[in-house]
């Protein structure tokens, strides 16, 4: 691993830069699927990126790997508040945009600096559409040097080693915080913050079974859907030439097993055998009744066969061949009446468990975050770290609870809603005003079960789910106007309603071609 030395700083280019590049360009210039060489897998060691990348809102300022790496960040003004972002999801891009709209009196705007391993924000719940092929990566994954551009937030694209706070309560005898602390990344940057926020997210947990760690796909981030992605096209090139049926594992059956089931299931028709397992007797036990019927009316339509009150043993190749691509799974029964069974798998797909980035990061010293069981950062009711006033959590890295002692699922609605407020407390704090308690509105749930299907259930409305076409319709309504900008929303809503347009004439051509061949 190249060590990056440093005897320089850098300082970010002003709005109208010019934008340089460097043989090792940090950025990827893909802007259709096929993406697996800019990727790497999941559970493939960590490494540091050769060339750094800071952008703004005139580009990406990039460093080669034989140039000089930086050693510490320098802001643009010293007078104005800091405020570090780690992580581009849904809590961590969403709080910097909301830090962007707000109204901030005097010279008090803060400066924005968003840090993430990717150069791509993903929209995780329209993940599956990119299996059925319903769109495109540049719409659910858009750059975050787009999505930023015209704006004062700065992007990093780094990872996070080491969270040096120095906000502790008590230090220097003093009960009070003046001061946030330092971010130590992976490749010997530094940035020095007055607030910081954590959004790290979280990775697939694989280590709980035998041979899921090497065998298994995970489906979680944007990396994961291209590599299944991947595998199904070469299992349909190789199994569609002799006639015989791909057959898939789906490990877990919550919100995430239930909509891969069910999308790969249409994907592949009567040329594949889908098999859900999961440990509970039932699918989807937290969702409403309304998700959970039309999701099983779809899975049984579809033919998925339901495993259920099954664990997972373990998972092995085979045969001793690497050149089989078969596996074998060992099932052991979680309820009485079962027995155990092993099944056959082309393809093994793993939805089940999470675990934060949180846990990934090297102690700091006495001053360390206080992390629960799950690995996420305690926070007090205004999403502030217990103990850290200038240090706030949201997502999988926060443990926030409901008014009744309840931890909040680490749902993309939940990290949504939170960021609003962390923006907010953020600009409350910076202007001495009072902090917002987090309250988390549930709006009803919504998944897709296929190209043109989905459910949804309202939360305002009592026992309404929307199901079919009309679902599926609404659904992509409601993600489209959650989509970070304008302009990227704009983009999206013209490239789907031209798709629309597109399949709408060619269903309408079928159904013409079928009356007319009828009469």
């Amino acid at each position: 691993m190249a060590v990056l030395s440093s005897v320089s700083s850098l300082i970010p280019f002003s709005y109208g830069a010019k934008r340089l590049t460097s043989k090792a360009s940090l950025a990827s210039r893909t802007s259709g699927f096929n993406l697996s060489s800019r990727w790497h897998s999941t559970r493939s060691a960590p490494r540091l990126y050769l060339s750094r990348a800071v952008t703004n809102n005139s580009g990406t300022t990039e460093i080669s790997e034989n140039e000089t790496a930086p050693r510490t960040y320098i802001w643009p003004d010293n007078k104005r508040p800091r405020v570090c972002i780690l992580g581009g999801g849904f809590g961590g891009l969403y709080t910097a945009l909301r830090l962007e709209s707000l109204v901030w009196p005097d010279d008090n705007k803060p400066q924005v600096v968003l840090v993430d391993q990717s150069e791509r924000f993903v929209f995780k719940p329209m993940l599956y559409e990119l299996l059925s092929g319903e769109v495109d990566v540049w719409e659910i994954a858009p750059r975050f040097s787009d999505l930023l551009t015209n704006t004062g937030i700065q992007f990093l694209r780094d990872r996070v080693k080491t969270l040096l706070p120095c906000d502790h309560f008590g230090v220097n005898g003093s009960e009070s915080s003046v001061t946030g602390g330092t971010v130590l990344l992976e490749s010997g940057f530094k940035i020095e913050y007055d607030w910081l926020v954590l959004a790290l997210g979280a990775e697939s947990k694989l280590d709980v079974v035998p041979g899921a760690m090497e065998l298994a796909f995970p489906f979680y981030t944007l990396e994961d859907a291209i590599r299944v992605n991947e595998k199904l096209s070469k299992l349909e090139r190789k199994n569609f030439k002799d006639g015989s049926a791909i057959k898939v594992a789906v490990v877990g059956c919550g919100y995430a097993g239930v909509e891969l089931a069910a999308t790969i299931s249409e994907r592949l028709q009567d040329r594949g055998i889908v098999q859900s397992i999961n440990v509970s007797k039932d699918i989807l036990t937290s969702a409403p009744n309304g998700n959970r019927e039309a999701a099983m009316k779809v899975l049984t339509s579809r033919k998925v066969q339901l495993l259920l009150g099954y664990l997972v043993q373990s998972i092995k190749r085979a045969s001793d061949s690497e050149e089989d691509e078969g596996y074998l799974l060992e099932l052991q029964p979680a309820e009485r009446g079962l027995e155990s069974q092993i099944i056959e798998a082309d393809i093994v797909l793993w939805t089940v468990g999470a675990k934060p980035l949180l846990t990934k990061l090297e102690p700091s010293g006495s001053n360390v975050l206080p992390l629960n069981a799950r690995g996420q950062a305690e926070t007090d009711e205004t999403l502030r770290v217990k103990g850290h006033p200038r240090i706030f959590a949201l997502g999988d890295s926060s443990s926030l609870r409901d008014p009744n002692g309840k931890l909040l699922p680490t749902t993309a609605q939940v990290a949504f809603q939170e960021a609003d407020f962390t923006g907010w407390n953020i600009w409350a704090a910076i202007n001495n005003r009072p902090l917002l308690p987090f309250r988390f509105q549930n709006l009803g749930e919504m998944m897709t079960l296929g190209r043109y299907d989905a459910a949804i259930s309202p939360s305002f409305i009592e026992g309404l789910t929307l199901e079919g076409p009309i679902g599926h319709a609404a659904r992509k309504l409601a993600y489209l106007i959650r989509l970070p900008t304008d302009e990227h929303r704009f983009k999206v809503g013209i490239s789907w309603f031209a798709k629309s347009a597109v399949d709408s004439i060619a269903l309408l051509q079928s159904n013409l071609t079928k009356v007319l061949s009828g009469s």
